[in-house]
C-alpha cells in the first residue's frame, strides 16, 4: 500500500536507518556516557527481535499477563449524540494491566533485559505512568528497577510513586 508516497509494504525493511531516522524524521540524542550501553541494547535487540522464542514469549506475556489484545469498544452514546451519522469506537488500552499502553513496550524492554542477562532496568518519567509500567514489568521478571523523576513530579504524582514502590521500584528525585 502506498500512502503519501510511502510504500508501507517495504517501509519497515528500510526504516529506521542506523541512526534512528525515519526518512527526515526521528533520530536520537544520547549523552556520550550512555552511548556504549545503548549500542549494546541495540545490538541485542536486532539479534533477538526475529527470534521465534523471543516473539512467542512476548506474545504469551501480552496475552496472559497484559490482557492483550485489548478490546475495541463501540461508543454508542457518543455516536448517538452526534446524530448517529458517525459511529465511534475506542481501543481500550486503559484495560492493560497497569492501566496504560506504556506496558506494551515495557514488557518487551524487560524481556530483552532478561535475555541480555541484565539485573536492573531504569526509566525517567514525569507523570509516573511509564514508571508504573516499567516497575510492573520489572516485578514480573524479577528485575531491580530504578525510576527517575523530578522532585516536584514525585510530590504531584504520589499515587503513581506509591504504585512503583509497591511493585519494588526505587523512585529517585
Amino acid at each position: 500500500m502506498i500512502y503519501n508516497g510511502i510504500d508501507f509494504d517495504t517501509y519497515y525493511n528500510n526504516y529506521p536507518d542506523k541512526n534512528g531516522y525515519f526518512g527526515k524524521y526521528g533520530g536520537v540524542y544520547i549523552d556520550d556516557k550512555l552511548k556504549a550501553a545503548m549500542a549494546e541494547i541495540t545490538e541485542a535487540y536486532f539479534s533477538i527481535c526475529q527470534s521465534r522464542k523471543f516473539i512467542a514469549e512476548l506474545r504469551r506475556i501480552r496475552k496472559e499477563f497484559q490482557g492483550r489484545p485489548t478490546p475495541v469498544t463501540h461508543l454508542e452514546r457518543l455516536s448517538d449524540s452526534l446524530g448517529g451519522k458517525v459511529q465511534l469506537y475506542a481501543k481500550r488500552e486503559d484495560l492493560n494491566h497497569s492501566g496504560a499502553h506504556k506496558l506494551n513496550h515495557c514488557m518487551g524492554e524487560a524481556l530483552l533485559a532478561k535475555y541480555m542477562g541484565k539485573k536492573k532496568v531504569i526509566a525517567e518519567t514525569g507523570a509516573g505512568q511509564h514508571g508504573v509500567a516499567l516497575a510492573t514489568a520489572a516485578a514480573y521478571f524479577g528485575l531491580e528497577c530504578d525510576i527517575y523523576m523530578g522532585t516536584v513530579d514525585i510530590k504531584k504524582q504520589a499515587p503513581n510513586v506509591a504504585r512503583m514502590k509497591i511493585l519494588g521500584a526505587n523512585a529517585h528525585g
